[in-house]
């Protein structure tokens, strides 16, 4: 049974989620002092979080940063506020999806299993680490590391990267990325997937490695073996 922490100061809302996550055997746990967000998150260790933007003390955002800091757990975005610049924000800061209010039940509970199936479960499989351009990238530990050093990637920021080099020298899709990331092209920004692999990039330029994470212009990504093939 998978652990959610709902930081959300709408009480309304909050009930009305718990009680309909729980339809669906989730354990819903709830924020007592959102003074204390961090605190209450080490005490409960959830499976997944989602939060708010707009709480008391301080913004979701500002938790979000402070989770990021000491976890990879997954977590999802709620907000009522509709600026592009929220979930452009959200997505740097490390968060996994977006969800605008008010919103349908179906597509939180299909965003939660999403996200859920992809960070728990894509790493049962048999092959744990590849070798890419050499660097050691292994994705149990979400991890990639040579000898300049070593980057921990987010689980979206993973996926991402397996599915472009377990395909090396091959474009992969935008539209196929982002059905495998969230399940259904139609609940998520394309700006979303840009987010996420510039994200990546970021990290990756660590080691020198993000210019071999190649962008086809109207067609989608592609890591490369060799600087500048295909």
């Amino acid at each position: 049974m998978f652990k959610v922490m709902l930081i959300e100061d709408d009480m309304t809302l909050f009930q009305e989620v718990k009680d309909r996550l729980q339809q669906w055997s989730y354990q819903v746990y709830g924020v007592e002092d959102f003074s204390r967000v961090l605190q209450e998150f080490t005490e409960i260790r959830p499976d997944l979080v989602i939060i708010d933007i707009q709480l008391p003390k301080f913004d979701g955002f500002h938790w979000c940063r402070m989770i990021r800091a000491h976890s990879n757990v997954p977590i999802i975005f709620l907000s009522s506020r509709d600026h592009p610049t929220d979930m452009v924000m959200s997505m740097q800061l490390g968060a996994d999806d977006f969800i605008q209010k008010p919103f349908h039940f179906e597509v939180l509970v299909a965003k939660i299993q999403a996200t859920l199936r992809r960070v728990y479960n894509y790493n049962t499989e048999r092959v744990e680490l590849r070798t890419w351009r050499g660097a050691t990238v292994e994705y149990v530990k979400n991890t990639v590391a040579d000898e300049k050093g070593s980057v921990e990637l987010t689980k979206n920021e993973m996926f991402i990267l397996k599915m472009l080099i377990e395909r090396k020298n091959q474009i992969v899709s935008r539209e196929e990325l982002i059905r495998s990331l969230w399940d259904n092209e139609h609940f998520v920004s394309d700006n979303t997937l840009t987010v996420n692999v510039n994200r990546l990039r970021k990290k990756l330029e660590t080691l020198g490695l993000d210019a071999y994470i190649e962008t086809k212009v109207g067609q989608g990504y592609m890591a490369t073996e060799e600087a500048g093939s295909l």
